[in-house]
């Protein structure tokens, strides 16, 4: 699938939401997918599978226009957050299918090829380009794994995730009180 990939480092899947910067095409914009909360995640993945999603040069184009469930953008959402992380576009191995893969580099450089222009070139330079100065630095994407815990920790985990996004919600709530959810009576007027 297009805009998959993951870290070469330590195998973190992520996703490339710009696969070269304005003036730095050795570099892209990646999201780490183990730290999104479920709807997020989920809501990031359908737009990748979505055929907008897939026909998209850059995901962030897409990103740009679409809105979590909450009404959040994403592209904002994931830059406001920090999910947005710069790194070296030799250290991402894209996956488009389990048997398949190819350095983010070597990509670049095949689809400036193709494009007949530079890599410098293939940079978004017009609408949404990302400031690479306002970008966090580079962190280890870490990958959670959930394979060594027992059930009575995998369940101590779910807790302590729910009682946070009890938490977050009540936030949320208080900052923007969800809309009643009172029906309206119609009126039927008979002749």
């Amino acid at each position: 699938m297009k805009h998959v990939g993951k870290m070469k480092n330590n195998g973190a899947k992520v996703i490339v939401a710009y696969r070269t910067l304005p003036g730095d095409a050795y570099h892209a914009l990646v999201i780490g997918t183990s730290n999104l909360g479920p709807s997020y995640h989920d809501s990031l993945m359908s737009v990748i599978q979505d055929p907008e999603g897939q026909q998209a040069n850059e995901l962030a184009e897409v990103l740009a226009i679409k809105s979590f469930p909450d009404g959040s953008n994403m592209l904002a959402w994931f830059h406001e957050r920090g999910h947005l992380k710069k790194v070296p576009t030799d250290g991402v191995m894209m996956t488009p299918s389990p048997q398949a893969q190819v350095s983010l580099d070597q990509l670049n450089q095949i689809i400036a090829e193709q494009k007949g222009v530079s890599l410098d070139e293939l940079a978004l330079t017009n609408g949404i380009t990302p400031n690479p100065k306002t970008v966090k630095p580079v962190e280890p994407i870490k990958e959670e794994s959930t394979d060594n815990l027992s059930p009575i920790e995998l369940r101590s985990r779910a807790d302590a995730l729910f009682k946070q996004a009890q938490q977050l919600r009540k936030k949320a709530d208080e900052v923007d009180p969800p809309k009643s959810k009172k029906k309206a009576s119609v009126v039927v007027e008979t002749e």
